[in-house]
Formats: C-alpha cells, structure tokens, sequence
C-alpha cells in the first residue's frame, strides 16, 4: 500500500502536488492506494516550473525518471519602462509632482525606477529605449513604452523569447549580455507592444 499525502485536500481528492510515502505518513492522508502485485504506479509532480514523474512498482523501489522543464511566462509585469525626452523633468513630475516613491540612484544615472504597489515603474530617455530594444526611435510601432518581464537566469531568458515565438509574437532583439551586466531581449506581441524579458544579477524587479 502507497500512501499518497498531499499539499492540499480538495473535494476529497489528491492534488497533483504529490507527496509520495512508502511507509505511514506523518500528516493526514489523502487517500491510499492498494497495489496488487506487479504493480506500478506512476506519479507526476510539478514544483517551480519543473515536472518529475516517479515510477512506483510493488517489486522495486522508487525510480526517477528524466525530468522535462517547462517555462512559462508567470502572471505579472515586472516593471513598465516609459521613454521620456527630458528624465529630469519626468522625475520631478513623478516623484515630486504625484509623490511616488523614488529608488535611489546615483545621481548620473540614465535611468530612475519607482516601486509600486504591484511592478515598477521605470524612466529612460526615448530614444534610448528604442536603443535598448533594436528599434527606431521614429518607427511608428515604437510606442515610447516598454514592459518587463524578469526570470531567473539568461537560459529562462531565451527559453520564454522561444516560447513567445511559438505563441505568434515577433523575436525584436535576441537575448543576448547587456551593458549593464544584465541578460536580456525584447518580443512584440501580435499587436506590436514591447516585452523585455531580463535577467537582473544585481536585484529583482518588481514583484515576485
């Protein structure tokens, strides 16, 4: 017998986030399956984006089979960059002028974040924005607004560009280093705004 202990009960039923025990669980069990002999069971489990499959049999041990990552792009906006022609006055009106609050930078920066309930706010001059995403400042498809997406590390960078692909956006900027120390691209969904997806080493943007 297999006891199947989950992280939640629903409807008296197993959640696919599986915990697998050969002897009695210590928490409440789910339920319990009875295996005949020659049995096996398999269990498929997802935990931060990654998904295992265990292979049970009543003859054997547990046996972990090859495990498929599957990226996909989370449910947030990591921060909305707005191209600016003149940052200093952008930064008065925003921090001074409606009272949001400034990260600090130092003061040569050419860029200003502002963290917000939710994502980030970014100011960076027009056409350095349209710099940093491979496009012409005067391309009437450049909208002098950007969002981002951060993930983790530079493979979940090229990862979901592949998979934005896929889904019918165009590829404008491969993923590739930035000047700032930084890995990134950019993709235009079908209707032409600006993504950038990013790997920040230095500190998370926005909210996780």
């Amino acid at each position: 017998k297999v006891y199947v202990h989950p992280s939640k009960k629903r409807n008296n039923e197993c959640e696919p986030a599986w915990k697998t025990r050969r002897a009695s669980p210590e928490g409440p069990i789910c339920c319990a399956l009875s295996l005949g002999k020659e049995t096996t069971l398999s269990v498929a489990t997802k935990h931060n984006n990654w998904t295992l499959q265990d292979s049970l049999s009543t003859q054997g041990g547990i046996q972990r089979l090859p495990c498929k990552q599957e990226i996909f792009m989370e449910p947030r906006i990591s921060m909305i960059t707005l191209g600016v022609n003149d940052l200093a006055t952008a930064i008065r009106f925003y921090e001074q002028g409606l009272g949001l609050p400034r990260r600090p930078m130092p003061d040569e920066a050419p860029v200003a974040f502002f963290e917000l309930n939710g994502t980030w706010l970014g100011l960076f001059g027009h056409d350095a924005l349209a710099a940093d995403a491979g496009v012409a400042p005067s391309d009437q498809g450049f909208r002098g607004v950007a969002m981002a997406h951060n993930v983790e590390s530079p493979q979940q960078v090229d990862q979901l560009l592949a998979q934005a692909q896929e889904a019918g956006a165009q590829l404008i900027k491969p993923g590739q280093s930035t000047d700032w120390g930084g890995y990134a691209g950019y993709f235009a969904d079908p209707d032409g705004h600006l993504w950038e997806v990013a790997c920040n080493p230095h500190f998370w943007v926005g909210p996780r």
